[in-house]
């Protein structure tokens, strides 16, 4: 708690030096990176709370936790910190809601009082530590999963969108002179991006499956392995081409190893260890584990880094994306006016205060992005980075051990099918909805 009490006093002066630090940049993509920093710091402190000897400290919050506190302590913690960041944003996507211009007063409270709403943002928080238990774990738990899994969604779109400026950007250079190089650089991604899904896949089969057990996890590869080498074959068909130029291998290749990832992410939840073993088990150093003895809850395992660093990628990327980013625009509900706004500076925009170029107002005529609805995914990711730092587990009915459960399995997988489903959509519905513009 002093942790989270003592970086209040940061934030009359971490906004401005932000600012301070980009002079010359929009006040939209300012803003972003300031609330992104409010969330980064969130998971900062969520993360403290997993780490040795918290336990300690957070037992002497009266009433926080009464039953086998040294297993739940820093998991009920996590909630409450996460609790605190999601009813933040949320408050605040209900209040940007229809918010058109920064001429609106609104967009001022958006754009500004850091100090108040970094206090505003530590007093929820705090004052979560003191929700009595009753049912609010359990609840939290499949509302997180439910976030959880809508934000996945969102990471979907945001590397699709990261994956077609890319293959855009290469192939414009490939135009402007050397194309064998960049030619050789583009198939070089792809080849990478096939080559460790193909790994993962084995992999999975390896040590994810057993000759007389493990069906769920035979099904759940099998499926996705299929439906990967189904998408990227259509994404390279004449017809698929012809419609969408943009479409290509380079996409279909972090669809799959996304998907990949997905897979592995679930049957890391699933609760028979012989179908689910640790990352530790995999490569022999802890195999002196008794046969019956309940695995120790492990937070920091390999899945739930490398969601957390997918995490921070798609976090950063919405917050400093260019307005010209037409996947993410229909994302973030930007209006086709709104994505016309010329990011570059003018020189009468420039507000000067104190001798110092503060960030640039570029939304007098239309916002750039939906403020709203940026709320409501960082409210998403809130939950998601609660999921993650948890490793989606639940205590058992007694409140003795930790555990995974299905319904996270099957979260995770069906988010992996939704995903495929979707990226495959966006190949296939110029073809269908024919009266329809998709450039």
């Amino acid at each position: 708690m002093g942790a989270v009490l003592g970086l209040c006093s940061m934030a009359s002066w971490i906004p401005c030096l932000l600012c301070r630090c980009c002079p010359s940049g929009n006040n939209s993509t300012v803003t972003r990176l300031i609330y992104a920093f409010f969330m980064l710091l969130g998971v900062g402190i969520a993360c403290i709370m997993l780490m040795p000897g918290m336990e300690e400290h957070l037992k002497k919050i009266p009433g926080f936790c009464h039953v086998n506190c040294d297993v739940l302590v820093g998991y009920k913690a996590v909630y409450r910190v996460c609790f605190g960041m999601a009813m933040f944003f949320l408050l605040f996507s209900l209040i940007m809601v229809k918010v058109k211009s920064s001429q609106d007063p609104r967009a001022s409270v958006h754009n500004g009082f850091w100090f108040f709403k970094f206090a505003a943002a530590t007093a929820i928080t705090v004052g979560a530590f003191f929700i009595p238990e009753g049912p609010f774990t359990t609840v939290w738990f499949y509302i997180g999963m439910a976030g959880a899994f809508c934000f996945i969604l969102i990471q979907l779109v945001l590397l699709i969108d990261f994956a077609h400026s890319w293959n855009e950007s290469w192939v414009e250079k490939m135009d402007e002179g050397n194309s064998r190089c960049w030619y050789a650089a583009l198939l070089s991604a792809t080849t990478i991006n096939y080559a460790l899904s193909l790994i993962s896949l084995v992999l999975f089969y390896v040590y994810y499956t057993h000759s007389d057990g493990c069906t769920e996890n035979k099904v759940f590869i099998s499926i996705n392995m299929l439906l990967c080498v189904g998408a990227s074959v259509l994404s390279v068909l004449p017809k698929i081409q012809e419609s969408q130029p943009r479409s290509g291998l380079l996409q279909s290749s972090i669809v799959t190893l996304y998907t990949m990832y997905l897979t592995w992410s679930a049957m890391t939840n699933e609760p028979d260890r012989r179908c689910n073993p640790s990352l530790l088990g995999i490569i022999g150093l802890n195999s002196t584990t008794p046969a019956g003895q309940d695995r120790v809850v492990q937070w920091w395992d390999a899945q739930g880094i490398v969601g957390l660093i997918l995490f921070l990628m798609c976090v950063l990327y919405s917050s400093i994306r260019n307005s010209s980013n037409s996947q993410v625009n229909k994302l973030t509900l930007t209006s086709d006016e709104s994505a016309l706004i010329e990011d570059g500076p003018a020189p009468e925009n420039f507000e000067v205060g104190d001798g110092t170029n503060r960030a640039i107002d570029n939304e007098k005529d239309g916002v750039t992005y939906s403020y709203s609805f940026f709320h409501f995914m960082l409210f998403l990711a809130s939950l998601y980075i609660m999921m993650t730092l948890t490793n989606w587990y639940s205590p058992d009915a007694n409140y003795q051990t930790m555990t995974s459960k299905w319904p996270s399995v099957w979260v995770k997988i069906t988010s992996s099918w939704i995903c495929i489903s979707l990226y495959v959509w966006t190949l296939v519905a110029p073809l269908v909805l024919t009266n329809r513009d998709f450039d």
